[in-house]
């Protein structure tokens, strides 16, 4: 399939399209929370994001920042190319229970060690999501964990027909 034609970069945005494949982690400057059951079981400002050609950034934020119980190991694996084999958890707050709505990488492939004792959150399942202040937007389609945010430009991988991307 072809790439399809970025979408225009308006003021102090910047185009997935720019990002690299394979994908790159980076430290980034910002304060990320997340709500479950009207309670915010995660306020850090040591955030690392991975960044992909036509993926909106996803963010991995310590473990050890989330309130205690709400993150649960739970069963299931799967493998990325680049970044190696998944583990995933139960988001939990009380009797709200988001299956699988996390996951991180325990034993990361070589240029991914900082992903260690960290873990990515699917923003769907949650009340609400931001990236200093800003309510973030989950990507498109239900597969991919990254989080749109104002200042991306698209399209973003995971609308329809973008499979071949």
């Amino acid at each position: 399939m072809r790439r399809p034609t970025p979408d225009p970069v308006g003021p102090g945005q910047e185009s997935v399209w720019d990002y690299p494949r394979p994908p790159r982690l980076e430290r980034v400057d910002v304060r990320v929370t997340i709500d479950l059951a009207a309670v915010t079981i995660l306020d850090t400002d040591d955030v690392v994001r991975v960044v992909e050609t036509s993926h909106p950034p996803v963010y991995y934020l310590p473990a050890a920042a989330f309130e205690p119980g709400s993150l649960v190991p739970t069963s299931g694996s799967s493998f990325c190319e680049f970044k190696g084999a998944a583990t995933y958890f139960d988001l939990v707050r009380g009797d709200a229970v988001r299956e699988r709505a996390a996951w991180g990488y325990p034993d990361p492939s070589p240029g991914f060690e900082q992903l260690v004792g960290r873990v990515a959150v699917y923003a769907g399942g949650m009340d609400r999501c931001t990236v200093d202040g800003e309510i973030v937007t989950p990507q498109p389609g239900g597969f991919y964990g990254g989080w749109v945010t104002a200042n991306l430009a698209g399209p973003f991988k995971g609308i329809p027909g973008s499979m071949g991307w």
